[in-house]
């Protein structure tokens, strides 16, 4: 027979270590019959910016760059993709399919085309802008009105396809009543390359690849320290009409729509006046 002291003991270790066992899992030792233990919420990633595809015109690049950086940082959703080209380039690509968001133009023509073929909402005037001519520094001195224009060796201008080209046809047939009548082919004569976008024209002058061209104001702006820039007077200029859409086929169209309303907010329209846009009512009667 086991004495009775003994068996106190071995009672009393047993409880002992159940005791311990317990405290154990007290402290925070999982149980292996129990549940997997409850861990912290992981935060979810940040979510990944929507691309905005901005279709605009060449002139617009300045402006557009920095007015997108603005909505950005006003927007953190959105991502702002541009391209810009002349304006006939950007419609023809929207018309075969190029995905866009938003499409800025130069002149209400290529923008109206979009309209009819239904690729576009409903476009609103949001800038205009007005034609110079541009004249190479080694030729400043002799170029300084445009009634001297004929008198440049080599003159390159916009293609009459692209905005620019357009506007400087109507602008030379006005030029006709100041003038002479001739004064347009005089000019004609020493057109020595038409280019696609307005960037290339002014890039052939600022280069000195050619006498003298006519340009945007805001081109001319942003290229003042190449070349030379000559007003052209009101009686013969012609106000070019700046365009926006957002596109029927947008990935992001509310994203889309917050753009095309910056672009007439009051700090977009500082933006673009600081650029040498005008705003978009400033268009003369005798210029449309």
């Amino acid at each position: 027979m086991t004495p009775p002291l003994l068996g106190k003991r071995a009672f009393c270790w047993a409880l002992c270590a159940a005791l311990l066992g317990a405290g154990c899992q007290r402290r925070g030792e999982q149980n292996p019959k129990a549940g997997p233990a409850a861990s912290a919420p992981v935060p979810a990633p940040p979510a990944k910016p929507h691309d905005v595809t901005v279709f605009a015109a060449a002139s617009l690049r300045e402006a557009f760059t920095s007015l997108g950086t603005a909505f950005e940082a006003a927007h953190p959703e959105a991502h702002l993709v541009f391209s810009f080209a002349g304006s006939q380039t950007l419609r023809a690509q929207i018309e075969q399919g190029a995905p866009a968001d938003v499409f800025a133009s130069a002149d209400e023509r290529h923008m109206q085309a979009l309209v009819a073929a239904r690729r576009v909402q409903e476009p609103r005037a949001f800038a205009t802008n007005e034609l110079v001519v541009v004249v190479a520094r080694a030729r400043a001195g002799s170029l300084k009105t445009l009634a001297a224009l004929p008198e440049a060796a080599r003159i390159v201008l916009g293609a009459p396809e692209v905005p620019v080209g357009a506007y400087t046809a109507r602008m030379l047939e006005r030029a006709t009543r100041t003038l002479g009548a001739d004064f347009e082919t005089r000019v004609e004569a020493r057109v020595v390359s038409r280019e696609p976008d307005v960037r290339q024209v002014l890039a052939k002058v600022a280069l000195g690849e050619a006498d003298a061209g006519v340009v945007y104001r805001t081109d001319a702006l942003a290229a003042k320290d190449k070349v030379a820039l000559v007003p052209i007077p009101s009686e013969d200029n012609v106000r070019a009409t700046y365009p926006v859409a957002v596109t029927l086929g947008a990935r992001a169209p509310e994203l889309a729509r917050a753009f095309v309303e910056s672009l007439s907010s009051p700090a977009g329209q500082r933006a673009l006046a600081e650029r040498g846009f005008l705003p978009p009512n400033a268009v003369e009667a005798n210029a449309r």
